[in-house]
């Protein structure tokens, strides 16, 4: 196998990774409406199992980071998709809410590892001239798994109800048999794996944070801000459709599958763009973008006009994020490639794991008025994001084999 098919067949396995990581998530948001009345709860209560995935997604992120840095990203890969697909499955065996909640903070566990591994594993397997588009194409596969969700929603939940829609996620494991067959191990990791057996010296994670803990602050509170603003758009989106205008199970369903395409669409454009513009320079015109959608977005009446500014809104969302498993690595301290996109990434996603209770919470105070309660806390998440990615470190033209830092702001590297 040539040394470009094998890097097609990382891009390949990483991309599909974190779709079907997406796509186990995004079932959730779809009948949350239907988990409640089950277990005989409000919206508000389940909606603790979004918080909960994405509050615990941090500790995934360090414990298979480590794992990944440690023993290889290949073999980490692989049982982290088993796991999270186990608790997919067995989530929709829940007999209880307790039960369910436990579930769901322990497949948000699961799935925060995938995203760290899955990067690292591809931008150090693929020329630098690549990443941009690869990165865009990586991250797509949120969307795309969001996507496929709303499909299963608008075609399988009438049949088989919300317990099945979790149990049928357990076909896409079979994912390790392709990464177990086509996928090698990164060459980077190779490296610096030889490097410390010869040294004898292993660079901890506390040894990485006290180093370098000013890009570790810095790339925390951008994911952060980044997480409010996309989380605040999607995760009560189906909510508000459904709630306050009323629209039927396949409306939702529909609208759900536009948006993701323009997500997509997104992620590709807004990954090209920034091998062009940089890093930065397109973080900064897309989320600025999105805060002048915002209002229309948040107050758009009649079905056409819904699906519109539903359709642009995740396209800039996804042009920003389309960009992170690029900027992140590049940015990320070599020895913790697999740690460091991955913690910060999920850190942030932490911070911000309240966001669809408080939107909730919010939206009862405002009469139930979700498009306000989400455009609240999504725009304000849009603005720090902005702010922060003006005035941030970028390191496009870094080699990933640790031998030269590109452009990073020298006070992000010490």
């Amino acid at each position: 196998m040539s040394n470009r098919t094998q890097q097609y067949h990382v891009v390949f396995a990483c991309f599909l990774g974190w779709t079907i990581d997406a796509f186990d998530f995004f079932i959730l948001i779809f009948v949350l409406g239907e988990i409640a009345r089950e277990f005989n709860t409000s919206i508000t209560t389940i909606s603790w199992a979004i918080t909960l995935s994405l509050g615990l997604r941090v500790v995934g992120s360090l414990l298979f980071g480590r794992l990944a840095d440690s023993y290889g990203r290949r073999p980490t890969l692989i049982a982290n998709i088993l796991i999270f697909s186990a608790l997919e499955v067995a989530s929709g065996f829940a007999p209880t809410l307790t039960a369910f909640l436990v579930l769901r903070a322990l497949y948000g566990i699961a799935m925060g590892g995938e995203w760290g591994v899955g990067a690292s594993l591809t931008m150090e397997s693929i020329p630098q001239r690549w990443r941009g588009i690869v990165s865009g194409i990586l991250q797509s596969g949120y969307s795309f798994g969001f996507l496929f969700a709303a499909l299963l929603y608008g075609v399988g939940f009438s049949t088989l109800g919300w317990r099945g829609m979790f149990i049928i996620a357990v076909v896409p494991a079979f994912l390790v048999l392709y990464v177990r067959r086509a996928v090698p191990e990164s060459p980077d990791w190779q490296r610096q794996r030889a490097k410390a057996v010869a040294t004898g010296r292993r660079t901890t994670f506390g040894q990485s944070f006290a180093r370098h803990w000013r890009l570790y602050v810095y790339a925390i509170l951008l994911l952060t801000a980044a997480a409010t603003f996309s989380h605040g758009t999607q995760d009560l989106y189906p909510v508000f459709l459904r709630e306050q205008h009323r629209l039927a199970v396949n409306q939702v369903s529909l609208i759900a599958v536009i948006f993701n395409i323009g997500a997509i669409l997104g992620c590709l454009s807004g990954g090209a763009l920034s091998q062009m513009l940089g890093r930065r320079r397109e973080l900064v015109l897309a989320s600025f973008a999105v805060l002048v959608l915002m209002p229309f977005w948040a107050t758009a009446s009649g079905l056409v006009m819904i699906i519109v500014t539903a359709f642009l809104m995740q396209f800039l969302v996804q042009c920003t994020f389309g960009v992170m498993p690029a900027h992140l690595n590049e940015i990320s301290p070599p020895e913790v490639r697999a740690t460091f996109p991955g913690f910060t990434y999920q850190f942030g996603n932490m911070l911000a794991a309240g966001n669809a209770t408080i939107q909730a919470v919010l939206a009862a105070h405002l009469a139930f008025n979700y498009g306000v309660a989400l455009a609240i806390v999504a725009g304000t998440g849009a603005i720090i994001f902005c702010l922060l990615a003006l005035f941030g470190p970028e390191a496009k033209t870094v080699i990933m084999d640790g031998t030269e830092v590109g452009d990073l702001h020298p006070s992000m590297q010490h």
